[in-house]
């Protein structure tokens, strides 16, 4: 008896590449995201995966894309909501960590590292749209959007590729990082420092 695949159209095959490769990201870090690794996972060849992306480091571009624009939307909507009920900006805060330990912390960093730095366009780009979209109507004093964006992301990079260790070497709890960006976001909101 054999196995006969399913056709998919060029956008289904893309999307399960993108979904793979978003898997193989989070199980084993960004060095996993090749294109025989993710052919594999979605029972295709890599001269299929060749066809729809040209090359792993365009794979990897689309993934980035891919993840930048889903969590840059979730991060837009959960501050807005914030922003609507003048709550506490921790489901912002935490979204981002999130977002950054799980996969693209690491894949960020990994393309700096191999000199592939364009492929982080996508990241800064869906960053700067959803800046600019919340800055519409931004109305608190204090630091912009701009610079609340800047510190938050970089410090959300820097947890998700150091913060265990450094939490730990310093006696502080895992969340420490998180924890003081919200006070950071707080105190920008409010003008007073929390404690």
């Amino acid at each position: 008896m054999s196995i006969t695949r399913r056709r998919l159209s060029p956008e289904e095959s893309r999307d399960a590449a993108i979904e793979a490769a978003r898997a193989l990201l989070v199980e084993a870090g960004p060095q996993a995201v090749t294109l025989k690794a993710v052919a594999a996972r979605i029972g295709r060849t890599h001269a299929n995966l060749l066809h729809h992306f040209g090359s792993a480091a365009d794979l990897q571009k689309a993934l980035i894309a891919h993840l930048a624009g889903t969590i840059t939307a979730q991060i837009g909507e959960a501050a807005k909501r914030a922003r609507a009920s003048d709550q506490n900006p921790r489901e912002v805060v935490d979204m981002t960590f999130d977002a950054f330990a799980r996969g693209a912390g690491a894949m960020a960093s990994w393309m700096i590292l191999t000199g592939n730095e364009d492929a982080l366009d996508p990241i800064l780009e869906a960053i700067h749209r959803l800046v600019d979209d919340l800055a519409e109507d931004h109305t608190h004093p204090g630091p912009s959007i701009h610079e609340e964006t800047l510190q938050l992301v970089l410090t959300a990079l820097g947890d998700a590729l150091l913060g265990g260790p450094m939490a730990k070497a310093l006696g502080l709890p895992r969340t420490a990082a998180r924890e003081l960006a919200v006070k950071a976001l707080i105190a920008s909101h409010t003008g007073v420092p929390v404690a």
